[in-house]
């Protein structure tokens, strides 16, 4: 698997290729934003580390570009802003997931494997409910013809959802089962996914939507097939 690290912080860049190289990834870095998207264009990396402030270009406007031109790439954003508001500007870019410097070494590779574990799912199993269908290689919700790609939190959100065949999901059961490391601080970020999962849902044009349970959770409700 190989891994494209875009960091302009020499020292920090370094120290994080030879982490993930030790796992046995090959590895590749770039210095600042432009760099960092022309190499990320190229469509050889299986995920993609990606510092938010960086000169010449900065990490938003990478991974704006690349998700306008179709680049799929898992990234990973690397920020050393703890603010809600950066985070979510940066996953309604596209982002897959994100990390706050400092950062533990053990977060880095966990979040970097759980990133890229659908890659290697298999096509048969997509989890299914009433009209919408999960496809886990490609990272897409599907309803009848039409398909809108999902990021990292969303799809992992999603499925958990449909897993539940319409049983209610807790905000604890996202944040344990998705988040971990970061605890209380992800539990306002539960809403704003919901929220863009139903607005992709409605993009679809599905009959499925997500109810709130107020004080419990959220379940998926619609004509099941």
């Amino acid at each position: 698997m190989k891994i494209l690290v875009v960091e302009d912080e020499t020292a920090l860049a370094e120290a994080v290729a030879a982490i993930l190289r030790r796992e046995g990834y090959f590895v590749d870095t770039a210095g600042d934003g432009r760099t960092g998207l022309e190499k990320a264009m190229t469509g050889e990396f299986d995920c993609i580390v990606l510092d938010i402030m960086m000169p010449v270009m900065n990490g938003l406007d990478v991974l704006t570009y690349m998700r306008v031109k179709g680049n799929e790439t898992p990234v990973l954003l690397l920020t050393a802003r703890s603010e809600v508001e950066d985070k979510i500007s940066g996953l309604d870019c596209g982002a897959d997931d994100y990390l706050t410097k400092p950062f533990d070494t053990g977060e880095l590779l966990a979040r970097i494997r759980a990133m890229t574990r659908r890659m290697s799912a298999p096509a048969d199993i997509n989890p299914k409910y009433g009209d919408i269908i999960l496809d886990l290689k490609k990272g897409e919700l599907i309803c009848g013809g039409e398909s809108v790609a999902l990021g990292r939190k969303e799809f992992q959100m999603m499925e958990l959802l449909v897993s539940k065949s319409g049983g209610i999901v807790t905000k604890e059961d996202f944040v344990s089962g998705i988040w971990g490391y970061d605890g209380d601080a992800e539990y306002n970020n539960v809403e704003v996914y919901i929220s863009f999962l139903r607005k992709k849902l409605q993009l679809l044009h599905s009959q499925v939507s997500i109810k709130t349970r107020r004080g419990i959770g959220y379940s998926l409700t619609g004509a099941t097939l």
